[in-house]
Parts: structure tokens; sequence; C-alpha cells
């Protein structure tokens, strides 16, 4: 395991590593996820082997620190996964980056575009979202402290079921709640704005049962690759491994 300071009060983000060659495959996982549950098997497949890897835990997820006073926004959150590749000597990473990480991934690479050469995005978050929306997990529809001290993380950990709930009740409720409105939110300029105006190779996965992409057009027009995965909703990387494997593989 190896720790990199994300702000002044010498808080830690963590990650974990499989060594290897090349430019390094960074996995950024979603709202109340970890990395490795959600990317270790994907990351093991013999058709990606020999790449340096690492799996990052961002702030208030995982085995990363989750301090009380951060703000917990998608540009903190970008600057903690900056602070994770600094640390490792990383720079022209490919990231694969789901949800949430998406959005994340996307802001990074906007600050900081000599840390990526690639965007693999998985059903990610491009656009602010009003609460209610598909895809929404209930907590921002809380005030804070009725989410974290009134019973709203339990409700929601009822609420989204067993698989999300096994990862989401790992992540401190604090910073699950900031997170969530960072993402109701959204960013100025949009993460949409500032992803197709990239010119790194970006490729976007929607799963299939999750519906059509809003804005798939424009994605196209600016040079995305919009992959559309069969049988997979919004965790491909559960839903239709073998179709994220050979995307990233460079064999789909």
């Amino acid at each position: 395991m190896r720790q990199a300071e994300f702000d002044s009060r010498g808080s830690l983000v963590r990650w974990t590593e499989a060594p290897g060659t090349g430019p390094a495959r960074v996995y950024v996982h979603g709202l109340g996820a970890a990395s490795t549950v959600y990317s270790a098997h994907i990351a093991a497949r013999p058709e990606l082997a020999g790449r340096r890897t690492l799996f990052v835990d961002l702030p208030g997820h995982g085995i990363s620190d989750r301090p009380a006073d951060f703000g917990y926004t998608l540009e903190d959150h970008a600057r903690a996964l900056a602070a994770v590749l600094d640390g490792a000597g990383v720079t022209g990473a490919e990231l694969v980056a789901h949800s949430m990480g998406g959005a994340v991934a996307v802001v990074l690479a906007h600050r900081r575009p000599g840390l990526v050469s690639r965007l693999v995005l998985v059903e990610a978050n491009l656009d602010p979202y009003p609460p209610g929306t598909t895809g929404d997990s209930g907590i921002a529809s809380y005030e804070e402290d009725d989410f974290v001290e009134n019973g709203g993380h339990a409700r929601v950990l009822e609420r989204v079921g067993a698989s999300w709930a096994a990862t989401m009740r790992l992540a401190d409720p604090r910073a699950l709640h900031r997170t969530a409105l960072a993402l109701q939110h959204g960013t100025v300029p949009t993460m949409r704005q500032m992803f197709t105006g990239m010119t790194v190779d970006r490729v976007y996965l929607q799963g299939d049962l999750s519906g059509e992409l809003p804005g798939a057009q424009g994605l196209e027009a600016a040079g995305v690759r919009v992959v559309t995965v069969p049988g997979a909703g919004h965790n491909i990387m559960f839903d239709n491994p073998d179709a994220l494997v050979a995307v990233l593989a460079g064999t789909h």
C-alpha cells in the first residue's frame, strides 16, 4: 500500500499497485465504491498483464482518510488523484474511471493534462443531475446532518441494495453526502465541456440496459469513441467484463 497527502493537514489518499511496464493504468471508482472491489478482477485478466496498475481509493472511501473538514468537491477529489500520480511518479496515465470517478478523472485531465494520456470512462457523470433521476443514490436529497446523524445513511444503504451497500457502508457518510452534492452541482465548465474539448484518446462505455446515452452524437463529433456494451447496466465491469477488457486491451 502507498499513500500521499491530499490536504494541508496531512490527510492521506491511499492506493495499491501491481508492477509492470508502459504507461500506468489507473482505476478510479464511483461514489460509495472502492477500486480493488470494482476493478481487480479486470486488471487480473491475462489480456491486460504486464502494465503497471494502480487502484486508487478517493478521499472518504475505502482505505483513504476521511477528514470531516474536507470539501469533497469533484475538484478536491481530482487534486487528491493528482497527488497519487505525483507521489507515484506517474505521467501519461491511462485512467479507467467509473461513474463519479469518471467525473473526477475528467477534471484531473482538464487541470493537469500531462498526467493523462487516455481516458476510458465507464458510465461516467458528464452533466449535473437533478435529484430523482436514473442513477441517483438518493443521498443528495438529504440535508447533511440528516444523512449523517439522523438515519439518512442507513435508509440509503437499504435502498441501494446489498451489492452497492457492501462498499458504500465502508465510506464515510459525510464524504458520501458532500460528494453526492458535488455530482449534483457539477463543475464550471461542465464535465462534458471539459471532456469534449480534450485531444487525448477518449472512450466512453455505456451499458445497453441503461438506455441511450444522452449526447452521444456530440461526444462522437468531438472524437470520443462511444461503445455500447450489450447485456450491461451501470456496472459494466460486473455485467460484461469481457467487453471492458477488450476495450482496454485494444481488441474492441
